[in-house]
């Protein structure tokens, strides 16, 4: 019906048209100069309507096309206002605009769906391209390395230098682990990237996981499992030592007691019998320590003000500092800092720092031994044992805190094991930093901090 309508009046300016033709040349013919010209109007306004009537449907088409050049979706066309024949083409032009709109709203929603999910994933993610402009960076990404903006992934080799030459030698399904120092803590991430196009454009996606805690707590499982190993056999061969020595020494001294002749020889066999024992025993308990340590309960966490811990720290400790002419200072801010942890298991680890602390500031002119603890911007509580003493050798640094390593003479070398594995069973972890002749400082980070 609408293009019967749309040719009808098509046909009527085509008659229309063909009559002013007509009129004017039988007019000229004639000599009717006048209605000739009359004719000649006519037939200008007829020629330009109809030009209008035939090209504003191909006007319409190029707005429309235009607009989808510049992403336009926005623009209503009219379906009322307008020439019946213009109205379905229009109708057309809105529902392809709506359609487009859904699109991209959908499309905006997938986006805004992935940016909720990365934002929850504890994996730093960045996408850059190959000129090294970031794409897209994840807040996770920035917090692990205290960055607070990063337009070029080049920016790293700056601010972790370890980190951007591993970045550069990364090959697309083979991750690595790099151990960096961000702030006051060491941390280990797992390094992986992938290589995609898009839209004929190369982007590279980098990812990386802290993995400082699971190494951490395979490692300890690990040297727990060897402890029980190595406890139940040492145990299982001292013991019947110890009882066979026992024996030994009682047979002795019967026969002693029958025999006073052999008085000199028994006594000599007596004492190395005794001797033999007493190793065996002691051993025993060596091996029952290093037991206990590999069995530690869970903690029975209540709330603690950390002022009062160190301060019982201090205490506990005070006459032994004092007699070496040690300095201590306590500084906790705020002063009503409080954390949710086991005080008893707590104090331990203190005072194993304390005294190494100690030792390390004996040769110091001026010792002093620095009690510190506040809450970092991620609200953790940290606490700092520091000292003034001969600081920790490079080459020894990673390795004080495996168990049985020690650099005293007279060290156990499950000191700083035990406190690495007391603050794993807080789900926190224990950094150290070391300067050879200036001093060292080993911090207790725990999840979460209160200031109530």
């Amino acid at each position: 019906m609408i293009f019967n309508r749309m040719d009808v009046r098509l046909l009527r300016r085509l008659v229309l048209l063909v009559a002013a033709l007509a009129g004017g040349g039988y007019a000229t013919l004639y000599h009717a100069y006048g209605l000739a010209l009359g004719a000649l109007v006519l037939l200008i306004v007829l020629v330009l309507d109809l030009a209008r009537y035939l090209t504003r449907g191909q006007q319409a088409l190029a707005d429309f096309t235009l607009a989808l050049q510049y992403r336009d979706f926005s623009r209503q066309y009219p379906t009322q206002s307008v020439p019946v024949a213009l109205r379905p083409l229009h109708a057309a032009f809105n529902q392809v605009n709506a359609t487009f709109r859904e699109l991209r709203a959908e499309q905006e929603g997938q986006f805004q769906y992935l940016q909720t999910i990365l934002a929850l994933l504890d994996t730093g993610i960045v996408s850059y391209d190959a000129a090294g402009t970031v794409a897209w960076v994840n807040e996770v990404f920035k917090q692990t390395l205290h960055l607070p903006y990063l337009k070029n992934i080049k920016g790293l080799q700056s601010r972790q230098p370890v980190l951007y030459e591993a970045i550069c030698r990364a090959v697309p399904g083979q991750p690595v682990v790099v151990k960096l120092t961000v702030g006051l803590q060491t941390v280990q991430l797992l390094v992986s990237v992938t290589q995609f196009k898009l839209r004929g454009e190369a982007f590279t996606l980098l990812a990386f996981k802290n993995v400082s805690q699971a190494l951490a707590d395979t490692e300890t499982t690990a040297w727990q499992q060897l402890l029980r190993v190595m406890t139940h056999e040492i145990m299982n061969s001292v013991a019947p030592i110890a009882s066979l020595a026992d024996s030994l020494g009682r047979h002795v001294q019967a026969a002693q007691q029958s025999d006073a002749s052999a008085t000199e020889l028994l006594d000599d066999v007596r004492t190395g019998i005794r001797i033999i024992q007493q190793r065996s025993e002691g051993l025993l308990r060596f091996a029952q320590v290093y037991r206990d340590f590999s069995t530690l309960a869970p903690p029975q966490r209540t709330t603690l003000y950390v002022q009062e811990l160190l301060q019982t720290t201090h205490q506990l400790l005070a006459e032994q500092l004092t007699a070496q002419g040690i300095e201590v200072v306590i500084s906790v801010r705020p002063a009503h800092l409080t954390l949710h942890a086991d005080g008893h298991l707590l104090e331990q680890v203190l005072i194993n720092l304390v005294l190494n602390a100690a030792q390390a500031v004996t040769q110091t002119p001026n010792p002093r031994i620095s009690l510190l603890a506040w809450p970092d911007e991620q609200e953790r509580v940290v606490m700092e044992v520091k000292d003034n003493g001969t600081g920790i050798p490079a080459d020894v640094l990673d390795s004080i805190f495996i168990p049985f390593f020690t650099t005293r003479p007279n060290g156990s070398g499950i000191g700083l094991s035990l406190a690495k594995q007391i603050m794993q069973l807080h789900q926190g972890s224990i950094q150290v930093h070391s300067v050879e002749g200036a001093g060292s400082g080993f911090q207790l980070w725990f999840p979460h901090a209160t200031t109530g």
